[in-house]
C-alpha cells in the first residue's frame, strides 16, 4: 500500500516559483509512475506532469517549459518545481502513483493519491 504526503504549497505572486514535494512510503510496483495533478474549483482534475521509473518525464502543454518533475529515489520523494507561475495555475495539487498501463493524463488510471496541497497565484 502506497502512502503519499504532499508539501510545499502556498501563495505566490505571478511570475514567482514554488516547489512541491511528495513523500512516498510503501513504494511498490504500483509506483512505476509518479505524477502531479491539479484541480481548480468547478473544473476536472487534470494531469500536470508525470515521471516513469524515475527517468522519463511527461508534461501538460500548459506547463511545459515552466514546471519540472523530478524524483529522488533515495528519499522516495517526487518534486514539482514550478516557475513563472500564472494565476491560472491556482489549484489544489495532488501527488499520485500508479503502475504501468493507461495514459498518464487520465486521473482514473492512477491508483494512489495524496491529500493535496493548495497553490494560489495572484
Amino acid at each position: 500500500h502506497v502512502q503519499l504526503v504532499e508539501s510545499g504549497g502556498g501563495s505566490v505572486q505571478a511570475g514567482g516559483s514554488l516547489r512541491l514535494s511528495c513523500a512516498a512510503s510503501g513504494y511498490t510496483d504500483s509506483s512505476k509512475y509518479m505524477g502531479w495533478f491539479r484541480q481548480a474549483p468547478g473544473k476536472e482534475r487534470e494531469g500536470v506532469a508525470a515521471i516513469r521509473t524515475g527517468v522519463v518525464t511527461y508534461y501538460a502543454d500548459s506547463v511545459k517549459g515552466r514546471f519540472t518533475i523530478s524524483q529522488d529515489n533515495g528519499k522516495n520523494t517526487v518534486y514539482l518545481q514550478m516557475n513563472s507561475l500564472k494565476p491560472e495555475d491556482t489549484a489544489m495539487y495532488y501527488c499520485a502513483a500508479k503502475g504501468f498501463g493507461g495514459t498518464w493524463r487520465e486521473a482514473g488510471n492512477w491508483n494512489y493519491w495524496g491529500q493535496g496541497t493548495q497553490v494560489t497565484v495572484s
